[in-house]
């Protein structure tokens, strides 16, 4: 296929601008990035498609880590000063004794509601019936 004199500097042209879109996105960081693919998806789904593969393919996001999970083994490695290491394992025995105990107290408060609002529908419940009886004598 052979491509006319014009449409040799229409193609530089589109590329250049396309490299240049890329750039100023690349000097604003990966929000920018971001913010593109959204407006892509907003505006046209399949732009935004295409930038998200471009993204992905181009590595622009970076690595895809789980900070999670990174910072829960990290928090269980022990760091080498037996010291701080001691007071690491307290710290999180007496935090899950913590959290053990609020879980329970939220158990107990919600049986209470729950109680109550039964105890509440069966008065509720009770009363409708001896209220009806008299309107029918």
């Amino acid at each position: 296929m052979t491509y006319a004199a014009t449409d040799l500097p229409r193609q530089s042209n589109a590329s250049g601008w396309l490299a240049r879109a890329e750039a100023w996105l690349d000097a604003r960081g990966k929000l920018a990035w971001i913010a593109a693919m959204v407006l892509g998806f907003i505006l046209f789904w399949p732009v935004g498609l295409a930038l998200l593969g471009y993204m992905l393919w181009s590595k622009r996001l970076g690595p895809i880590n789980f900070r999670g999970a990174r910072h829960a083994t990290a928090a269980l490695s022990p760091t080498g000063n037996s010291a701080f290491d001691a007071y690491k394992a307290e710290t999180l025995r007496r935090l899950e004794e913590e959290q053990h105990a609020f879980d329970s107290f939220l158990e107990r408060l919600r049986a209470a509601r729950d109680k109550a609002e039964f105890d509440q529908f069966m008065e509720e419940r009770a009363r409708k019936p001896a209220e009806a009886r008299p309107d029918e004598a």
